[in-house]
């Protein structure tokens, strides 16, 4: 089983994006996917066809302790992977566990139980360094970071970089970086093409081949509550995300 921590502290990067996509990629691919929604607006949840208006039970009581990821996991109809959800209800696990022993390996000890299961974990992050992303770096044996190629993107990427080191030395001394992303790529922006060229220079392999395009199949996807793959599988963002999820299966083949 891989974990991946989708993560990203800048906002609007197609972080949850990239996340359902993957998942419905991977699956289309015949691996067993689970994606976890960590992020309390529950765009993850709803871009997958789960209503968070109508969940008993979420990753929240999880985290607390109130129930397993067996008794809250989900089933979307159409997506081919497994969703644990949120809903605003995971904003009040912060305040909640802060003073609980081991709450940095909350998501850990819950994905303990699982891990015959499924080929890929997916954690879509909250766009902030709070203990939920803490959680999710904990866990994670990777971190795949989505990323805009523009002129703030390589300021916040040194903050992150930074944050996984700390993680790093302090509570999972083997989470590495998997990749860089570069979404909502323009070919024909001038900026778009410098920022690409100076990720490159300095992440080198870890920069995905794969780019994902501004795609509108791409963007209307999650209103219908479905992956872009069963919205629309000719479209160029379904056919960039299928590639993505054949070059992490192939990184991972060839580096064991």
């Amino acid at each position: 089983m891989r974990i991946l921590a989708i993560t990203n502290q800048k906002g609007g990067v197609g972080k949850t994006t990239t996340c359902v996509n993957l998942a419905a990629s991977l699956a289309a691919t015949k691996r067993r996917v689970l994606l976890i929604d960590l992020d309390p607006q529950g765009n993850a949840t709803t871009g997958s066809g789960v209503d968070k208006s109508a969940l008993k039970h979420t990753i929240y009581h999880v985290l607390i302790g109130e129930k397993t990821l067996d008794e809250v996991r989900v089933r979307p109809e159409l997506s081919g992977f497994d969703v644990i959800p949120a809903n605003r209800e995971l904003a009040g696990a912060e305040v909640e566990l802060v003073n609980e022993l081991a709450r940095e390996t909350r998501l850990k000890q819950a994905l303990a139980g699982i891990e015959p299961n499924y080929d890929y974990v997916l954690l879509d992050c909250p766009p902030a360094l709070n203990l939920v992303t803490v959680n999710a770096l904990t866990a994670a044996h990777a971190v795949m970071i989505p990323m805009q190629c523009e002129y703030y993107a390589l300021e916040g990427l040194s903050d992150l970089v930074n944050t996984i080191k700390k993680v790093r030395a302090h509570l999972n001394a083997t989470l590495e970086i998997e990749g860089l992303l570069r979404t909502m790529f323009d070919p024909r922006n001038m900026l778009s093409q410098q920022v690409s060229a100076q990720l490159i220079q300095h992440f080198g392999d870890k920069v995905y081949r794969t780019v994902i395009p501004r795609n509108i199949r791409l963007a209307e996807a999650p209103s219908y509550g479905l992956p872009v793959l069963h919205h629309d599988r000719t479209s160029k963002g379904a056919q960039a995300y299928l590639a993505l999820a054949g070059e992490i299966i192939n990184r991972r083949a060839t580096n064991g």
